[in-house]
């Protein structure tokens, strides 16, 4: 079994994996999140069978099914807390667009973490309080539902 990486430029990566038996799968990861299977004939591993899009929910439910039943989850297994990461988009009708990251109060006021900032021109993980947000990014937040629901209203300005 092979895996090969592949960075697509403006688009993401796609990861190329061919099976012990010479079956040749790709995922391709788009910078926005959205992930596609690919299925290649055995004969002709550059002719596409099928692609099939995934959501996030749906490609997390698929790893899941394809990981080993022994290998540990980290979230509510081990650490007993309900987390969820959600991507908050910001509009052009958002309070917060053109303005400081830090002004959001996203910790202080829902208990959510900004962790990353996603943006056309590439992600910005780790974002600083005066990283400046701009119409068409997506925040990337971590924290309980309800926090993460609140920093949402929060961003869009509703």
């Amino acid at each position: 079994m092979t895996t090969q990486r592949t960075k697509l430029p403006g688009v993401g990566t796609q990861y190329d994996i061919e099976t012990r038996a010479g079956r040749h799968i790709s995922v391709v990861v788009h910078q926005d999140g959205r992930r596609f299977l690919g299925f290649y004939e055995p004969d002709d591993p550059d002719a596409c069978q099928a692609t099939v899009p995934l959501d996030a929910d749906e490609a997390s439910s698929l790893a899941e099914l394809l990981a080993p039943q022994d290998t540990p989850r980290l979230g509510a297994s081990e650490m007993d807390i309900d987390l969820v990461t959600e991507r908050i988009p910001v509009t052009t009708q958002s309070p917060y667009r053109s303005r400081q990251l830090g002004e959001t109060r996203a910790r202080t006021r829902t208990g959510a973490y900004i962790v990353a900032v996603l943006r056309r021109t590439g992600p910005h993980p780790s974002p600083g309080p005066d990283f400046r947000l701009e119409a068409g990014d997506a925040v990337v937040a971590v924290g309980t539902r309800e926090g993460v629901d609140e920093l949402a209203r929060i961003i869009s300005g509703t």
